[in-house]
């Protein structure tokens, strides 16, 4: 009969990215999207301290492996994604986290998105130049 293991669920968005993480309990392995971070985010090593703030504001940076399927958006919007689906999944964890993780910021979702173009613009705002004659 398989042992199974608990692990946890937490879903994040931030503009068109979403990532879904899952907290096993081991030693702090981090890997997205079968790739190791580092891999994943070439040349991006300043995304990992944005990455893992949950997990340093609760203390549990070494207790979990943290498995992430991410999709969608660029890469900000995907590490933000990551940070809420993180955040989300540490609630599940203890409900005592709560308070920590709100004061913090991490489980508000950033809703801003690209604004959509309008007809007869160029972009979302602009327009061509205005000649009077």
């Amino acid at each position: 009969m398989a042992d199974k293991t608990e692990q946890y669920l937490g879903t994040g968005r931030r503009k068109c990215a979403v990532a879904r993480a899952y907290l096993r309990p081991g030693k702090g392995r981090f890997i997205i999207n079968e790739q190791d971070w580092l891999k994943f985010f070439t040349g991006r090593t300043n995304l990992e301290v944005y990455m893992k703030a949950p997990l340093k504001e609760t203390a549990s940076l070494n207790k979990f492996d943290i498995i992430i399927t991410v999709d969608g958006g660029g890469v900000i919007g995907q590490a933000g994604a990551i940070r809420h689906a993180i955040a989300r999944a540490l609630l599940k964890v203890s409900a005592a986290n709560r308070p920590g993780l709100k004061r913090a910021g991490f489980l508000t979702r950033d809703p801003r998105v690209k604004e959509r173009r309008k007809y007869g613009l160029k972009k979302a705002r602009k327009a061509s130049q205005y000649s009077k004659r």
